[in-house]
């Protein structure tokens, strides 16, 4: 049983200040959740498709109906920009939409005729309650993502969200009954590490999904594995954007500096290491730097701000740690870099350049508004360098040639997402996910709606 008192504090990264304290839930809370969300899955895995696509469909109402307030949480929590916050809730709502409309043809029976007569059907059956741990870069589409589309084939879902977003965990809990959907079919989970290892391993749990580091996917799987639960992983990267030699280097370099301070640059699927071939490298540089020396850099409530605070103190840390060994080996500061004095945990629009492998600004994820810009001799060596990576969640690529761009993309890129000039994160109608250590698994256009449902054959032979 856990302790009294055991809790912690939500802390305003624009300011350090506390804004709200939580007590973790109980082992024996916990565990009842779980067997409510069970019970509530019981009565909903028997509703139509239609009947669920319209709760689902009026979640993505609800949705707009707070997006002020859903706005101003996130950004209070993790130091999202108002204007961005405004995106995410958009994109929330657009995936309720689509999940609602296209649900009955994903989850549609498949009828074969069997090769010795008879008929066979194929049913798209919810298995259970799904588990989710999600982290804090996107406190509502992280959950959304996978909580919709769960919901949506008939499952039940349980979400452990980061501790510093746990104020809007409990906001979309609200806004999810608040739609019509069943009570406890959507539980957040207040619980430690500990704990959550203990929903993983619990009978009644039968999909576990997690976005994160690779060391928490490591560990998931590892547990999840032990008592053969199935498992969907969405984890870090550290994307490469090649500029190729018949790029458009203004828009690449605008672009390029957009798509690394996106969300305060704390994005799995950001543009992060920046390989531009030698005949263009001089003119993208100059531009990149002055595109990066241009970003402003302030409190995330205020319209003319382009970059936020980072979302917790211990991360800014582990950035500064980063870039000083990337230096230590090599690796020079050549846009920004000087941490600013005064409240919050703010780091400025910095680029390294001389970035080679056995640096962090090369081999590791860099998740905050630090780009590594590193020259290739030509575009199939900047192809190399981008697969040259323990990763493989995004990248991009920029070229006048789209098609050229696309069957790079296609035949050569060794990643789950390719953006062609342009940086993006998600569509609700694309698969999003990724290879290597980035992990597996898919989530959106119609791929995450069946990662946890069961796929069942019916057969009547012919006697």
């Amino acid at each position: 049983m856990k302790k009294e008192n055991s809790g912690f504090n939500t802390i305003n990264p624009a300011t350090g200040k506390t804004i709200e304290h939580y007590e973790y839930m109980t082992d024996e809370a916990a565990k009842k959740a779980v067997e409510n969300c069970h019970n509530a899955f019981l009565e909903w895995k028997l509703k139509s498709v239609e009947e669920r696509a319209k709760v689902i469909k009026n979640i993505g109402k609800v949705l707009l109906k707070h997006k002020e307030e859903f706005k101003k949480l996130m950004t209070q929590e993790m130091g999202k920009l108002l204007k961005q916050g405004e995106q995410e809730i958009d994109l929330c709502a657009g995936i309720c939409e689509y999940t609602a409309e296209n649900a009955s043809k994903m989850l549609a029976d498949e009828e074969r005729e069997l090769p010795e007569g008879g008929k066979g059907i194929v049913s798209y059956d919810p298995i259970g309650v799904v588990y989710g741990i999600q982290p804090w870069n996107f406190p509502a589409y992280q959950a959304i993502r996978y909580s919709i589309a769960s919901l949506m084939a008939g499952n039940g879902v349980l979400l452990k969200h980061a501790a510093n977003v746990t104020g809007s965990a409990l906001l979309l809990q609200k806004i999810y009954e608040e739609a019509g959907l069943p009570k406890h079919l959507f539980s957040v989970l207040i619980i430690d590490h500990d704990q959550s290892d203990k929903i993983i391993e619990n009978e009644l749990v039968r999909g576990v999904t997690l976005t994160g580091s690779e060391d928490a996917g490591k560990h998931v799987a590892k547990i999840a594995g032990g008592v053969l639960k199935k498992t969907v992983l969405e984890l870090g990267s550290n994307d490469g954007y090649l500029v190729l030699s018949d790029a458009d280097v203004q828009l690449a370099a605008k672009t390029c500096a957009k798509g690394r301070i996106y969300n305060n640059g704390e994005t799995c699927v950001a543009a992060k290491r920046f390989i531009v071939v030698e005949s263009v490298y001089d003119e993208f540089r100059e531009a990149f730097f002055e595109n990066m020396k241009g970003i402003k850099l302030g409190d995330p409530t205020k319209e003319d701000s382009d970059l936020g605070p980072m979302a917790r103190e211990d991360l800014r840390e582990k950035l500064i740690d980063q870039v000083k060994e990337s230096m230590d080996n090599g690796a020079k500061i050549a846009v920004g870099g000087e941490v600013p004095e005064g409240e919050g945990f703010y780091y400025p629009s910095t680029v390294l350049e001389h970035v080679k492998p056995g640096q962090p600004a090369y081999d590791d994820e860099l998740f905050g508004p630090v780009a590594s810009l590193i020259k290739a001799k030509d575009d199939e060596d900047a192809m190399r360098i981008a697969n040259d990576s323990r990763f493989g969640l995004g990248g991009g690529i920029f070229s006048k040639d789209e098609g050229k761009a696309m069957e790079l993309a296609k035949k050569h890129f060794d990643t789950g997402m390719v953006f062609i000039n342009s940086f993006g994160l998600a569509q609700p109608n694309m698969p999003f996910g990724g290879v290597k250590n980035s992990g597996y698994g898919r989530e959106h256009g119609g791929f995450g709606i069946k990662e946890f449902v069961n796929a069942k054959a019916v057969m009547a032979l012919n006697k």
